[in-house]
């Protein structure tokens, strides 16, 4: 496997679909360096994922990997990282907390989805840090959002902050990293059809302009979105 951050995606083939014409834009999940596997959560919303989600053992999968910038790494084991996510969105946030621990950094993950059927992997995550959970009809943690979590009111000090979910969500949470003089970053689900920055389909008004997310991104430092202004 080729040495790959988290935070980067893959573009992802889809065979056999008559409506999908183009790659699918997938962030990478776990990698497992010892049985050389990289996986993919797949969200089947619809024709073209929904054939990624029924391949089966033994089928072949045209994958174009790594491509993007990943998020910021800590400078060392000692700092303070809450990886936020909500519904597939959490998916980074495993290798992220995987490559974490194995600097010897515990992070805190703040996860959340409309109920507990939308909160995956959770295992994994308690292996690699400490899980916080909300879900909005509150079959599992805190009922509500992940911005309304009793982490935030804690008095706990974190010196960053990483997200991934859908906008609205990662628009909260970088307006509570914001308030609390936090440094946070975003990694951004535009449309990405090319993931090399040539359709432009994926743009992002930015700070400094106008920027393809597949290329420049997709983690941004939310003080470059225009998110706050």
């Amino acid at each position: 496997l080729p040495s790959m951050l988290p935070g980067q995606f893959a573009e992802l083939k889809v065979e056999g679909s008559e409506t999908t014409f183009l790659r699918r834009p997938i962030s990478i999940n776990y990698v497992d360096e010892e049985k050389n596997e990289v996986w993919f959560l797949i969200h089947e919303v619809g024709d073209g994922t929904r054939k990624l989600g029924a391949m089966a053992p033994g089928d072949t999968l045209s994958v174009v990997m790594p491509l993007g910038n990943g998020f910021t790494m800590p400078a060392s084991p000692d700092e303070k990282v809450l990886l936020v996510g909500g519904g597939v969105g959490t998916a980074p946030l495993l290798y992220m907390g995987k490559k974490m621990a194995d600097m010897g950094c515990r992070p805190s993950f703040l996860l959340g989805g409309r109920s507990a059927g939308d909160l995956m992997q959770l295992d994994m995550f308690a292996e690699l840090g400490d899980v916080y959970l909300t879900t909005e009809d509150g079959s599992a943690g805190e009922r509500g959002f992940v911005t309304q979590h009793s982490l935030w009111g804690e008095g706990q000090r974190f010196d960053r902050i990483a997200t991934c979910g859908p906008k609205p969500m990662m628009v909260a949470v970088a307006r509570c990293a914001q308030e609390r003089g936090i440094d946070c970053e975003a990694s951004l689900e535009n449309m990405m059809a090319c993931g090399l920055g040539a359709c432009l389909c994926c743009v992002e008004n930015t700070v400094e302009g106008n920027l393809c997310v597949c290329k420049e991104g997709p983690v941004f430092n939310t003080k470059k979105l225009l998110w706050q202004i």
